[in-house]
């Protein structure tokens, strides 16, 4: 009577491995295993997890991969870059010059022009970042934010490649408004090396108003609320710093203000690289520290976004 099961085949090397477990176990009432599914299965490879310098390589690897994706579209809308440059222009040739004429606001040796340029690059660089929060509730929205916190990136790698996307973003800014500085004959530096750095100290500026946002993004959730806050502080931030003004011709509460304000330290650094300022180490510091805790606490709110 055929029961309608079909056996498969025993390999020569299963039959043989069987006779030898058998002959091996001379106890009875012994466990048996059963090696038919170890042997027929596929064989599996165990991948080691990288750690040390592969881990900082691998992500370094995946920063670098979000911010070229973050950098991509701006292909798609290049006159972005050029129509962002439209406000600081007009900051320093209507602000600039009016003021530097009038000679209210006492900036010492240096042309009130000079002093101007450095905090106008950085408000410029500060009115980037400061909705780039909305950027990745487009994402979530989209579904896209969804797909990227179940690859093996942690969240601080996305977090820092949209940061670093954000600071190359204004860079731009400091090539037109420096640009435009010279056209005007301000005395900025030329050095290269000085120029560098105040890229450089736009980018983490630019990476720690744009962590803020982000964090914001994380705490409301939504695209009109986020909105509503960005314009409630961009313009308390602006003009509780030193950008248009001297901090010691401000009053005892706006100077209080004023040295809680991260504005306040980039817009010191790039005078100081700019126009040949003392520069305060605390200013580099805090341009170092600030973007580091802002990018933590903002992967630690990241995921409140897809919850």
């Amino acid at each position: 009577m055929c029961s309608g099961i079909t056996r498969r085949p025993t390999s020569p090397r299963i039959r043989r491995i069987r006779r030898a477990s058998a002959k091996s176990v001379p106890a009875e009432g012994l466990p048996v295993v059963q090696v038919d599914h170890a042997l027929n299965s596929p064989a599996i490879t165990l991948v080691r997890a990288p750690h040390g310098w592969q881990r900082v390589r691998a992500t370094l690897g995946r920063v670098g991969a979000f911010a070229i994706v973050e950098m991509q579209k701006l292909q798609h809308d290049r006159t972005e870059l050029v129509t962002r440059m439209v406000q600081p222009a007009l900051w320093l040739l209507i602000f600039g010059t009016t003021f530097s004429k009038l000679h209210v606001i006492n900036t010492g040796s240096v042309s009130y022009l000079a002093f101007l340029a450095p905090g106008i690059i950085a408000q410029s660089a500060l009115f980037i970042s400061i909705f780039y929060g909305i950027q990745i509730i487009w994402d979530r929205d989209a579904g896209v934010l969804a797909k990227l916190m179940v690859t093996p990136a942690p969240a601080s790698a996305l977090i820092t490649g949209k940061a670093f996307a954000a600071g190359v973003r204004s860079v731009a800014q400091v090539v037109g408004v420096m640009a435009l500085a010279y056209l005007m004959n301000v005395g900025l530096t030329v050095n290269p090396l000085r120029v560098l750095g105040a890229m450089a100290a736009v980018m983490l500026g630019a990476a720690f108003f744009a962590c803020l946002s982000m964090t914001l993004a994380g705490l409301v959730r939504s695209r009109d609320r986020l909105m509503g806050i960005g314009q409630a502080i961009t313009m308390p931030l602006f003009f509780a710093s030193n950008a248009l003004y001297p901090v010691n011709v401000m009053p005892g509460w706006l100077h209080a203000l004023s040295v809680v304000n991260p504005l306040s330290y980039e817009v010191d650094a790039l005078r100081a690289l700019l126009i040949g300022t003392p520069l305060n180490p605390l200013d580099v510091f805090v341009l170092v520290v600030a973007p580091v805790i802002a990018i933590a606490t903002a992967s630690t709110l990241l995921r409140r976004l897809v919850a």
